[in-house]
């Protein structure tokens, strides 16, 4: 059988990769990168994942037509270029003739000339009917639907393959919208906009993304093997370089990236400090930064939740109260590195035309510290609920999401101002959650993160989670947001979402958190997407 061919040759010898894991000329490439993943991913299909696990590998196994750099800028990968027209309305991608799919059917690690084909359009095509289409139940449809009839295919009024998405030729797609939307390039650079070819998707009969055997890669790596058992402690995620896509154009520095599949996140900790693994994602802010490499992204926001069934602290005059009484400078000075003050809703980390959003749209605004409303509200609750004093409860904190030790000065100054006293109750992650779907609490610090790094995707879990719905109300902000055309009036948008959301009072900003990624000093250019959790190792480099 024929292996690559001589014009993939050539281009391999363009930019040199020499093979067993070795350091080529201290370049800190052909590492083998010892790496861990929390939990077995549960999918490698883009258009349906959306776990950290799952989107770690798949951020490693395809790429898209375009992608954001580490500023927000929207750049061009798999497309040499695009268009769009005067309208804003049509898009046309040209598209680079040398990004090949590779499956290693014959299991040998070798590049034979029937494993590999070209990307195409119609390969993007599929991907985004995928996504349209209501019977996949997508996660991320609804960041779609600017696509032309993406609205009625989704609601199942019309079919996918009615969508706005035609291949002008085979490296030629053109993309039209029912409105302009300035969010539309932003979400073509995530992976739910990530390829899939249909003969492929079909032969997998049901289990694409779902096995080794049901993944091929257009991306920086192909999976090599992946064995999980829910019992055993030996489970694995096996990367190897895809040498069919690592060229001078598109470089892939590590040789190979070998995933552990642990089942907490204790457990990796623990592997990290024994020296059996090189990099991983955390929220603690726990390492030392002269000893290792520790990034850091304010990603989360932490605002307090009450529960809806109580019937004291469902009280709209009571929540008022509590949020006019916070002193967001005084708190300032009380809290640790790991957090900043928040009055917003979208965490500083959601960047915007190369801006983070919270400076073209400041937090300040939403401050609203006034102690003489906070002390009327505080008397209006009493009446409408006619008792003379509010009974002490506790916040219910994830001890692995938050340090309590932050709220604790919030916490004596309810006290000092409002004769109200709320103490903290730390628990575990899973206990935190259980409580939280049981109703059994009555304020918890409550952690909103978007599933993308985009303020539609933060604005979004209002609308989607069930803790959280209640502060949006019936209010839908998708569609509005989606259907602005340029940047300020995306801020715009976006800023009035956050004030719909904190004028309910349902959620309260208190702090926006950290998400880290560390490592061992001697590794460079690992790329840490705080909101998908996805760690990008394609210009990965170790110097050790």
């Amino acid at each position: 059988m024929k292996k690559i061919t001589a014009l993939f040759c050539a281009a391999l010898l363009a930019f040199p990769l020499s093979s067993c894991g070795k350091d080529d000329k201290g370049s800190g490439a052909n590492h083998l990168y010892d790496v861990p993943l929390s939990g077995n991913p549960k999918s490698l299909d883009p258009q349906f994942a959306n776990d950290p696990s799952s989107n770690t590998v798949i951020k490693n196994l395809y790429s898209g037509l375009v992608s954001a750099d580490e500023n927000g800028n929207i750049v061009c990968c798999n497309a040499e270029s695009y268009t769009v027209s005067s309208d804003q309305l049509t898009y046309t991608f040209k598209l680079h003739q040398d990004n090949y799919w590779f499956f290693d059917k014959n299991n040998n690690d070798e590049i034979d000339e029937d494993e590999y084909f070209p990307v195409t359009a119609h390969d993007y095509i599929f991907a985004l009917q995928r996504v349209l289409d209501p019977i996949m139940q997508s996660p991320y449809a609804s960041n779609f639907m600017c696509i032309k009839n993406g609205s009625s295919i989704i609601s199942g009024k019309d079919d996918p393959l009615n969508a706005g998405l035609t291949a002008i030729d085979d490296f030629t797609l053109q993309i039209t919208l029912d409105y302009p939307s300035a969010e539309f390039l932003g979400m073509m650079s995530t992976a739910a906009a990530f390829p899939c070819n249909r003969e492929f998707f079909d032969s997998t009969k049901g289990r694409y993304g779902l096995d080794d055997n049901s993944v091929m890669s257009n991306g920086p790596f192909y999976v090599r093997q992946w064995f999980y058992d829910p019992y055993g402690s030996h489970n694995i995620l096996y990367m190897r370089r895809n040498e069919i896509n690592a060229n001078e154009k598109f470089q892939v520095l590590p040789a190979y990236v070998s995933f552990t599949i642990q089942k907490s996140d204790s457990d990796i900790r623990d592997l990290f400090k024994n020296g059996k693994i090189e990099c991983f994602s955390t929220l603690q802010d726990s390492y030392n930064k002269k000893k290792y490499s520790v990034k850091s992204s304010p990603a989360i926001t932490l605002g307090l939740v009450f529960n809806p069934d109580d019937k004291v602290f469902s009280n709209t005059n009571l929540k008022k109260a509590l949020a006019y009484s916070i002193d967001r400078n005084s708190l300032s000075s009380s809290i640790g590195d790991d957090a900043e003050t928040a009055s917003g809703i979208i965490p500083p980390a959601v960047r915007l035309a190369g801006r983070s959003y919270r400076e073209l749209s400041s937090d300040s605004q939403f401050s609203i510290y006034d102690l003489d409303k906070a002390r009327k509200c505080l008397q209006d609750a009493k009446k409408e609920l006619n008792i003379g004093s509010v009974e002490s409860v506790k916040i219910l904190v994830n001890a692995e999401t938050a340090d309590s030790g932050d709220l604790h000065h919030l916490s004596q100054s309810w006290q000092d101002t409002l004769g109200i006293y709320i103490g903290i109750e730390d628990v575990t992650a899973d206990e935190f959650n259980q409580r939280i779907a049981d109703g059994n609490y009555s304020i918890a610090l409550y952690p909103v993160k978007g599933d993308l790094c985009s303020g539609l995707s933060v604005i979004n879990q209002f609308e989607k989670n069930d803790c959280l719905k209640a502060a949006a109300g019936k209010t839908s902000f998708t569609e509005s947001i989606l259907k602005c055309s340029d940047v300020p009036s995306l801020v715009e948008a976006y800023t009035n979402a956050e004030k719909t959301i904190t004028e309910s009072f349902g959620f309260i900003p208190i702090f926006y958190k950290n998400a880290y990624l560390v490592s061992s000093n001697d590794n460079e250019s690992l790329i840490y997407d705080p909101f998908t959790g996805a760690i990008d190792y394609r210009l990965a480099q170790n110097f050790s």
